[in-house]
């Protein structure tokens, strides 16, 4: 896209419009929740509805764009942003909870993390074969959720269509851990840094 392109994608922004707003609404946070930590807190992009409006858009436009017939919001923040681009594109979400945080049957995955473990569960009839599911979280970090969450959607009988993400943490790599896993879905990061 040429500068000054706008894309419908991005509710009637271009790409770098789209980035420039969002990034000027997230907060980085030093020291926190260590010392050595820079957070980048999205509070204040939530909080404010032209800058939500513009996410929430992108984000649906992109369930459409790989065809996605349900979302699945990673717990905790990647609900706020899921729920309202599945309701914008007209597709059921699927919340990925912390394991037993759901009632009723669930399908576990276990993954590892720096020190220990963890597990994400769904509703065991949450996803059915032939849903075709765009994952969306706030932040790729070093992708261990991300990709608990790919293995997860396979095991319910579902596809991926593809992972989206309102900031990706380029220093972490999440993505070359997530890029085996996508086996040639789309990874979109809406900001990289």
């Amino acid at each position: 896209m040429s500068a000054g392109t706008t894309d419908p994608a991005l509710g009637g922004l271009d790409g770098e419009e789209l980035r420039g707003l969002l990034l000027s609404r997230i907060l980085d946070v030093p020291d926190y929740p260590k010392p050595g930590v820079m957070f980048k807190d999205i509070t204040p992009l939530l909080a404010d509805a032209t800058a939500f409006g513009a996410l929430t858009h992108a984000l649906a436009e992109l369930c459409t764009r790989h065809g996605a017939t349900k979302v699945v919001g990673l717990e905790a923040r990647g609900f706020i942003l899921a729920a309202p681009a599945a309701v914008r594109a007209g597709i059921g979400f699927v919340p990925v909870r912390k394991a037993g945080k759901l009632p009723g049957a669930t399908l576990g995955q276990a993954y590892e993390l720096e020190y220990g473990t963890a597990e994400i569960e769904i509703h065991t009839d949450a996803l059915v074969p032939g849903d075709r599911v765009l994952v969306i979280d706030d932040v790729l970090a070093t992708g261990g959720t991300a990709e608990a969450s790919l293995r997860l959607i396979r095991r319910a009988g579902a596809e991926v269509a593809g992972v989206a993400v309102l900031l990706e943490l380029g220093f972490l790599e999440g993505r070359s851990r997530l890029l085996p896993v996508l086996d040639r879905a789309p990874l979109e990061a809406l900001i990289t840094v």
